[in-house]
């Protein structure tokens, strides 16, 4: 979930004009790296090792 402030931080960030594309980008960009973060603070992680052993598997 996004809060309040890091969405008007985000805002404020963008120069005086830009298009609601723009802040579209932005706003999901802000939310996909959130949801990143709360999912390495709930250990929703893998190593660097299994991740290259599941790309091997896709290489064949």
């Amino acid at each position: 979930m996004l809060v309040k402030e890091k969405v008007l931080e985000t805002i404020r960030s963008l120069p005086d004009e830009f298009s609601l594309d723009e802040l579209f980008e932005r706003l999901i960009l802000l939310e996909k790296v959130n949801a990143g973060l709360q999912e390495v603070e709930e250990g929703k992680v893998m190593s660097q090792e299994e991740a290259k052993q599941r790309m091997k598997k896709w290489q064949k």
